[in-house]
């Protein structure tokens, strides 16, 4: 029997079988993937999530680094360009000796993958019912094949099949919008080298980021109904048109991307709930408070619940007290963040009215107060390893 199953290979799910590791917690990863590839487009880490990587191994922070790329400054501007807003992040380099970065969702995956131990992790998994009983859980995956567990996180992401169970009355809310995400084969002027990019303007939304060189991260949103499908022979053409009045680095960017490596979803948050666990299961990451991508922080929420739960998990006998505090203490920031994401995905993509206002209040919004901001979202709370470790 598990002692404790993780079900998700995503990163929550890899990054806290990795926090398990550490602290010797005995674990088993169901991931659904028969293969991990190095798919997906770019991500961006700020310096919470670094500091959970930093705390598990200097080294582990250090291969991640070395594969993505730091920004100096994370920038607002108009569609044409002209910055709006623009944070120096030399505040943050200082506090905690890394800024916000940017690297490929897939490297990253692999770089993680490579660091956990593989006797634990079980590919081509995927999770289809559990059954609970007093004292410990039964897991069916779709292979018809089963698994007895004494406790059960769930890391399968904003589709979650552990949720839906657990929670049958959880929904995800549409947020009207739909993104495109791609990789160009292209080097950015040094003047955007090491800047995290977003363009707002004309009711449309476009970022960039460099990953490496000669890779540039990009993601185009505009309003959509559901479930709307590109015509892939078009699809460039509709893109460059579409943003044919933004500053024309963007459809170069689009240009440059080869057709395969553009994607396309719909955005969603998850609405909240009201606890994210129930005796031996809790949820994580998306699974738990998927928030919309326009503040950056989905991947590094995820990060600090495995650093969290897993610190809880070592310090508090009984697990599913573990659970409860994990909860209690995450919520507060978490729900914060949630509702800070969907507000700017309103205020990112609006009428022209609301935009000159916006970009007024953006523009004379003192920098201590930007930076005062960020650093809510920065911080973690490291004692809660140092009683741990």
């Amino acid at each position: 029997m598990n002692s404790i199953t993780i079900i998700g290979g995503g990163i929550g799910g890899i990054v806290t079988a990795i926090c398990f590791e550490k602290l010797n917690i005995p674990y088993v990863l169901y991931e659904r993937a028969a293969v991990l590839k190095e798919v997906g487009a770019g991500i961006w880490l700020s310096p919470n999530a670094l500091q959970v990587l930093e705390w598990i191994d200097p080294k582990l922070l250090q291969a991640v680094q070395s594969s993505g790329n730091a920004f100096d400054s994370i920038r607002v501007t108009n569609h044409n360009l002209r910055p709006i807003s623009d944070s120096n992040q030399q505040f943050a380099l200082q506090k905690y000796g890394y800024t916000t970065m940017a690297i490929h969702r897939g490297k990253l995956q692999k770089i993680l993958y490579d660091y956990a131990t593989k006797e634990n992790i079980v590919l081509n998994k995927t999770l289809k019912k559990y059954e609970s009983y007093r004292d410990y859980i039964t897991i069916t995956f779709t292979d018809k094949s089963t698994v007895k567990t004494r406790s059960l996180i769930g890391a399968d992401g904003i589709n979650s099949t552990l949720r839906k169970q657990l929670f049958p009355g959880s929904t995800l809310r549409y947020t009207g919008q739909t993104c495109w995400r791609g990789i160009a084969n292209y080097d950015l002027d040094t003047s955007l080298t090491n800047v995290g990019c977003t363009l707002w303007g004309k009711k449309l939304q476009f970022g960039m980021s460099k990953l490496e060189n000669g890779k540039v991260y990009w993601f185009a949103v505009r309003r959509s109904k559901m479930q709307q499908k590109d015509n892939l022979h078009t699809l460039k053409n509709t893109l460059t048109t579409l943003f044919s009045e933004f500053h024309p680095i963007v459809n170069t960017l689009i240009d440059n991307t080869p057709l395969e490596k553009i994607m396309r979803n719909d955005l969603f948050d998850l609405n909240l709930l009201e606890r994210w666990h129930y005796q031996n299961i809790c949820l994580i990451g998306d699974a738990a408070h998927s928030m919309t991508p326009d503040l950056g922080q989905g991947g590094a929420q995820a990060i600090e619940d495995a650093f969290y739960l897993s610190n809880f998990i070592h310090g508090i006998p009984k697990t599913e007290d573990a659970f409860d505090t994990f909860y209690t203490f995450r919520k507060p920031k978490v729900e914060r963040l949630v509702k800070q994401s969907w507000n700017t995905s309103r205020m990112a993509i609006t009428n022209r009215p609301l935009e000159i206002l916006r970009n007024f209040i953006l523009k004379y919004t003192p920098q201590k107060m930007m930076q005062q901001q960020m650093l809510t979202v920065y911080n973690i709370d490291t004692t809660i390893a140092h009683k741990n470790v």
